[in-house]
């Protein structure tokens, strides 16, 4: 579904030089789920039913970083308890509830969050908001691919710059690559290479990139880095900083499915993310995903042993690669690793390893053709792909 643009939205557009066949185009990118599914690669993944069946016909499902386990048991009660109560489009103040829960532990502003079923429309939202025919996107190469393809699709220029030779973002190099540009992308930690860019650097971009520009940072992985919870970004905007901090439920808390998470920024931020179609998405939240989130932040005791485990898992999985002279690239600070097979291509060992009842990713990127993603899962997945791989690498 093609969602109308508002008239304040159409003057913000036109006013930036859009072309209105590119606000139309904008427009696409506020359809939801199915309108993303082009520049997701986790909403083009789950409408591709012959990839999607064979991932979900697989043993060990460690492709798509998918947490190996569900919600956390008290976001379950609390999301089935609410259950009952879906004849009310809100119950109580869920989502009022959702924000002061946030605010407290991020120590943000209220005014500064902004709950969405999950980051993917947040990161285009951004390119519309923010970027322009005259002010475009930067982000690092490799990355997550959700920005750089909305800005292909409304013809917003788009520079992609290498990472350094630590795999962190080049933020000098991005700021040379376009001195104007409407929004830099830092994704911490990286996906697809696992790794950190030092809050430092990241502090330096945001000091000194061009007036008017945003940094968008988006820490999907941020739970599972040693980053958390002591340095991450949520300062930035709480010091009302040009910067909008996205955050998703579908990695440590296990919510992938439920579509949640929100994105922090000033106010005017805020509103200027959801101006052209009146931000009515953010007010469709599902309940029960909305109450399992709000639970599910103060379970601290469980968050850290959900960390411990994928820590322990990704060192045991970590041990058996590079002992077999894998080179990994790294080091990775999230739930999944990157192997360079040298010699094969990644989609090559995707079959492969397809054919062995494990389903791993590979192929995504243009500038590494042999080097796959392993998602870790829990410890029987592992063994599972440990098995597997024993037999494709001997083969």
């Amino acid at each position: 579904m093609t969602k109308i643009i508002t008239a304040e939205g159409k003057d913000d557009l036109l006013n930036r030089g859009y072309s209105r066949r590119q606000m139309l185009r904008s427009a696409v990118l506020f359809g939801g789920a199915s309108a993303l599914a082009g520049f997701s690669p986790e909403s083009a993944w789950a409408q591709d039913d012959s990839v999607k069946m064979e991932h979900a016909h697989a043993k060990f499902r460690i492709g798509q970083n998918e947490c190996w386990t569900g919600p956390f048991a008290v976001g379950v009660a609390a999301g089935a308890k609410i259950l009952s109560q879906s004849n009310r489009y809100a119950p109580h103040d869920e989502r009022g509830d959702f924000i002061r829960t946030v605010s407290q532990i991020e120590n943000v502003p209220e005014d500064h969050i902004s709950p969405w079923p999950g980051s993917g429309e947040p990161l285009t939202r951004t390119v519309v908001a923010f970027c322009s025919p005259a002010r475009g996107l930067v982000t690092a190469d490799p990355t997550y691919e959700t920005p750089g393809r909305a800005a292909a699709f409304l013809n917003v220029p788009l520079k992609a710059v290498p990472l350094k030779a630590d795999y962190s973002h080049d933020v000098r190099a991005m700021l040379a690559a376009n001195p104007n540009a409407g929004v830099y992308y830092i994704v911490n930690p990286n996906n697809p290479t696992g790794t950190m860019t030092p809050m430092a650097d990241i502090e330096w971009l945001v000091e000194n990139k061009p007036a008017g520009a945003i940094v968008l940072i988006d820490e999907a992985y941020i739970h599972w880095s040693d980053a958390y919870p002591n340095n991450t970004a949520s300062h930035l905007a709480a010091q009302g900083k040009d910067v909008i901090i996205l955050r998703t439920f579908s990695k440590i808390f296990g919510m992938a499915g439920a579509r949640m998470g929100y994105f922090m920024a000033r106010p005017d931020l805020v509103k200027k993310m959801q101006m052209h179609d009146g931000g009515t998405l953010s007010g469709q939240l599902p309940m029960p995903s909305l109450v399992c989130a709000t639970t599910s932040l103060t379970a601290h005791d469980e968050i850290a042993k959900r960390r411990k485990e994928l820590m322990d898992t990704r060192a045991m999985t970590i041990d058996f690669l590079t002992k077999r002279g894998l080179k990994l690239i790294g080091p990775s600070q999230t739930n999944f690793v990157m192997i360079d097979w040298k010699t094969r291509t990644a989609k090559e060992m995707q079959a492969a390893f397809r054919a062995q009842d494990v389903e791993i990713a590979g192929g995504r990127w243009p500038i590494w053709p042999t080097v796959s993603r392993i998602s870790i899962g829990s410890k029987t997945d592992m063994e599972g792909f440990f098995s597997a791989f024993n037999k494709v690498v001997s083969a």
